[in-house]
């Protein structure tokens, strides 16, 4: 049997590379067949990392947001068409919408929509834990971030909503889908 899963990317390059490794885990499987999601800030982040080829190489369907309802992705998801939604990596803008009820971009409608559903709700937020994280830049370098209070205090309350299933790194992701 085949799991369809939507995978939804916003527009963080923090994790984008890891995340992508985990999928790619997935597809090579050949047991996910994965739909593809991205965010208009995302085109952008994933042609600088050069992302945009291999990902689209292990998605069945890639779609990219036009508005918040097109392509459109949220109806599948809402009826139960895919087995889950999994955002990652997930913005601090992103999960701030979230958790504010807030449904005005493509990821952040097919999250409603899915949770209206009863369709489980994977996110991998960037900005989780105080203090100073490590990211790895396009060009390969590493750069320091200095993760913000709200940012930190919106991924504290997505892990109180019900139907959200919050990941605290991208190895998880092979854990969730048990691979």
């Amino acid at each position: 049997m085949t799991v369809k899963i939507v995978w939804g990317i916003t527009g963080s390059g923090d994790l984008i590379n890891e995340v992508t490794e985990e999928l790619q885990k997935l597809s090579d499987t050949k047991k996910f067949e994965i739909t593809t999601c991205i965010s208009k800030a995302a085109k952008m982040v994933l042609n600088w990392y050069k992302l945009t080829d291999k990902i689209k190489a292990i998605s069945k369907k890639f779609l990219i947001e036009y508005d918040s309802n097109t392509p459109f992705i949220a109806g599948p998801l809402q009826v139960g068409s895919y087995h889950s939604l999994l955002v990652a990596p997930a913005t601090g803008n992103t999960v701030a919408k979230i958790v504010n009820g807030i449904a005005d971009t493509l990821i952040t409608n097919a999250v409603s929509q899915a949770m209206k559903g009863g369709i489980q709700v994977i996110i991998l937020p960037v900005d989780q834990k105080s203090g100073t994280v490590k990211t790895i830049l396009p060009n390969g370098r590493e750069k320091n971030l200095n993760m913000r209070d709200i940012d930190i205090e919106n991924a504290k309350k997505l892990r109180g909503m019900k139907g959200i299933l919050v990941l605290e790194k991208p190895e998880d992701i092979g854990k969730i889908y048990s691979i």
